[in-house]
């Protein structure tokens, strides 16, 4: 293969960036065809790249950066099945939003320095997903990092998305520090930082502080990929506009993490106690957003709290030791997930709200966005994991994962020698991985129904139930003609994300495609794992339209013109209010870090003004009246200074005579 072709991929968008950022503000209208084309282009090349290296291939190359006095630095290229797959739902997401931007944002003044960011955010996970080094690959993990700063923070005149945006800078940091000091213990007991170095030491046991490295870098992973204790970033980053959204939960940032831990799975293997402290992670980060998602009403922060929780699903399955099902839940999660936030912008552009009870109370949503309706009930089949769609097949490989691993079965797949994965990581997974299926089919279906099959009333009632939610309003949506509401740049990438949505899932049929590609097993889940999900889908659709009904019901006996009912407070009851402000964790931090933080800033403060300029202001002042005394000594009058010197001297005789 000739190396320029993988190269270019991450360089392409670079450089479109770059391209961007200095022409934006003299030639915008080069804006668009430099953000669209040296992306297209990359997805191009990554789809070239990957027939040319074919199943069951890999390809190494580096050059040495610059000696360390340790492990070198290199500028290395690590390909194989893994990194391609991952390439292509880079490429394609990626492309589909800077084309979908260039209508959503097509009034922003700010739009060209939106589209060279996107651009240098997809180069920066390009170079994390082909870097053959973890230095290398850590210089893109933190680019991601500053690009979804100034991202989120798009819309900086509102608070929300100046907070939201040092937020998610913040709390990824956090987590950065202990994965940086993780990279450095694992570079210095495998005696290299390229990544086939550290997996063949790892696979002959040559690393001497496993359970250290696999937790410190757990800490970065928890970061981006938004586990718990960590999470909180990403349902407060929906301040930020829809297409970064999409291409933040489905292809870049959050993946990073869960692509990380599965390349460096064999290292994780080493260390029992790594996986269990991963499986009680994901399952917390599963149960617990999903109740959360279950209780929002912004349609942007159930997604979000959706994104959590199938990150986690991810992370359960690398619990379980299969690399194989947690590689394949994120390429079908990264494809209906970019089809749900996209969608979603539609929806929110028509409806000039974010609230789902305000759109619940607008009359014939739906027949005002017909490809968003549908394109969203595919998205949310899939998200529910319902035959034969993608999500199905994923989340059933990571429930049959999760079985085996529970019965001391564990696949190992794609990861080196077998591993002692716990039995209790598997049992922790799969108990939690079963119920977040029905909480996942619950709130899947209370949005789809709140949102387009509400009660209909007068739009002066939409409005005020907008403006009761916080979301803004306006009522030119009805008058809106539905054939022209939204341009084609906005609906035709619907599709283009359906079709693998439909589609993609139904190569788990297959026992010799996506796992050759992946060096491991058959993916197909067993009877007992199909027969558990999807019943547990079905049961949770079937309580999300009780509880659809109930509150219907009591909607119509309420006073017209009141907010609609929750079908989500009828299910979650008392705990409701918990979930709908995730249980606290922003408030403990702010107890725990913030306050304490801003107290000692405080402190510092009263410290430097009151005390250590107080001496600074007193020694000037001091020097200030010396000099007027002396001002005032130096008269200019030679009788003066010579009584002056005659009493001085008389003085001096005096006390000499005192003295002795």
């Amino acid at each position: 293969m000739n190396l320029a072709l993988p190269l270019l991929v991450p360089a392409l968008p670079a450089l479109g960036a770059a391209a961007g950022l200095a022409t934006g503000k003299k030639y915008p209208g080069l804006a668009r065809p430099l953000a669209v084309l040296p992306v297209a282009a990359s997805a191009v090349l990554a789809v070239v790249v990957a027939l040319q290296l074919g199943t069951g291939q890999s390809l190494d190359a580096a050059t040495r950066l610059t000696p360390t006095g340790g492990p070198d630095i290199s500028l290395a290229l690590h390909l194989d099945g893994f990194s391609v797959l991952i390439s292509l739902l880079v490429g394609l997401v990626a492309t589909l939003v800077q084309i979908y931007s260039t209508a959503y944002l097509k009034d922003d003044p700010r739009y060209p320095s939106y589209a060279a960011l996107v651009s240098l955010f997809t180069a920066a996970m390009f170079l994390v997903v082909y870097s053959g080094d973890l230095i290398v690959l850590l210089v893109g993990w933190e680019i991601m990092g500053i690009c979804s700063y100034f991202l989120i923070g798009h819309h900086w005149e509102t608070e929300d998305a100046r907070s939201a945006s040092l937020k998610a800078f913040l709390v990824t940091k956090l987590g950065d520090v202990p994965f940086l000091f993780g990279i450095f213990v694992l570079g210095a007991d495998a005696g290299s930082f390229r990544i086939t170095d550290v997996l063949a030491a790892a696979t002959e046991g040559r690393l001497g502080h496993p359970t250290l490295i696999a937790l410190l870098l757990l800490g970065g992973v928890a970061g981006k990929s938004a586990q718990f204790p960590l999470h909180t970033w990403l349902p407060d980053a929906m301040a930020g506009p829809t297409p970064v959204s999409a291409l933040i939960h489905a292809a870049t940032m959050v993946a990073a993490g869960i692509y990380l831990v599965a390349r460096l799975m064999p290292v994780f293997l080493l260390s029992s106690a790594a996986l269990v402290v991963l499986a009680v992670m994901a399952a917390v980060t599963m149960i617990g957003s999903a109740l959360c998602a279950l209780a929002q009403d912004d349609l942007k922060r159930v997604l979000a709290y959706s994104t959590v929780g199938q990150l986690g699903y991810m992370a359960g399955a690398l619990a379980s030791g299969d690399r194989d099902s947690a590689v394949f839940y994120l390429v079908g999660h990264g494809v209906f997930k970019a089809l749900l936030f996209l969608t979603a912008g539609v929806v929110i552009h028509a409806a000039h709200t974010n609230s789902i009870s305000a759109m619940s109370r607008m009359p014939d949503l739906r027949k005002r966005v017909p490809d968003a309706y549908w394109a969203m009930g595919i998205g949310l089949v899939a998200l529910m994991g319902l035959p034969p769609f993608t999500g199905f097949f994923s989340k059933e490989s990571v429930l049959t994962a999760a079985e085996h691993a529970a019965h001391g079965e564990a696949l190992t797949r794609g990861a080196g020698p077998a591993s002692a994965v716990p039995e209790a990581a598997g049992w922790i997974v799969l108990v939690a991985a079963c119920l977040t299926a029905l909480l996942t089919a619950a709130y899947s279906t209370r949005l789809w129904l709140v949102a387009f099959h509400g009660r209909a009333a007068a739009a002066p009632a939409a409005g005020a139930a907008a403006a009761e939610a916080g979301a803004p309003y306006s009522p030119e949506i009805d008058e809106a003609d539905p054939a022209t509401a939204e341009p084609p740049a906005m609906r035709w990438p619907l599709w283009v994300l359906a079709v693998p949505t439909m589609a993609f899932g139904l190569l788990g049929l297959r026992d010799n495609w996506l796992p050759s590609l992946l060096d491991g097993g058959s993916l197909r889940p067993t009877l007992a794992t199909t027969v558990t999900g999807t019943g547990l889908a079905l049961a949770g659709i079937l309580i999300a339209y009780a509880a659809w009904r109930a509150a219907g019901a009591r909607q119509a006996a309420a006073t017209a013109g009141t907010a609609p009912a929750d079908p989500g407070r009828l299910l979650l009851g008392p705990v409701h209010r918990f979930a709908q402000h995730g249980f606290g964790v922003d408030r403990l931090y702010s107890a725990l870090f913030v306050r304490p933080t801003a107290a000692a800033a405080r402190l510092v403060t009263f410290l430097d003004r009151e005390v250590v300029e107080t001496y600074v202001r007193g020694a000037g002042n001091g020097a200030n009246a010396l000099g007027w005394l002396v001002r005032r000594a130096q008269t200019g009058n030679a009788q003066s200074y010579l009584s002056a010197l005659l009493a001085g001297a008389v003085l001096l005789a005096v006390l000499v005579a005192v003295g002795t």
